[in-house]
């Protein structure tokens, strides 16, 4: 379990993050994803065959899956909806790993 002291610094850290313009702007383009069930099930669809492709490809052979899987989210991808969730939901993502970097650096964790 962890100690009361990191607990306190976890939930700053979180705090810290939910006031970045990157998690807001991720937060809110969620929140107007929601509104609309059909479309936020369509993006998780997308999301989650992404995820499956990027992970279950041989790397031989991932360039080309990749490219007729972008040809075919091509028109879902147009919906203004859509891309500005996975826009921001890319920079998120990004931020988190940079955060994620820094703090394994810092920690001269090898």
């Amino acid at each position: 379990m962890l100690e009361n002291s990191m607990m306190h610094a976890v939930d700053q850290y979180v705090e810290a993050i939910k006031e970045t313009e990157t998690y807001k702007k991720y937060y809110k383009q969620l929140q107007l994803l929601k509104e609309n069930p059909k479309l936020y099930a369509k993006v998780n669809e997308f999301r989650q065959k992404n995820f499956e492709l990027q992970h279950t490809s041989q790397e031989d052979e991932l360039f080309d899956k990749l490219e007729e899987f972008e040809q075919k989210y091509e028109k879902f991808r147009e919906e203004p909806l859509v891309e500005a969730f996975l826009q921001a939901e890319l920079a998120f993502c990004r931020m988190m790993q940079k955060l994620e970097i820094m703090v394994t650096e810092k920690l001269d964790f090898e």
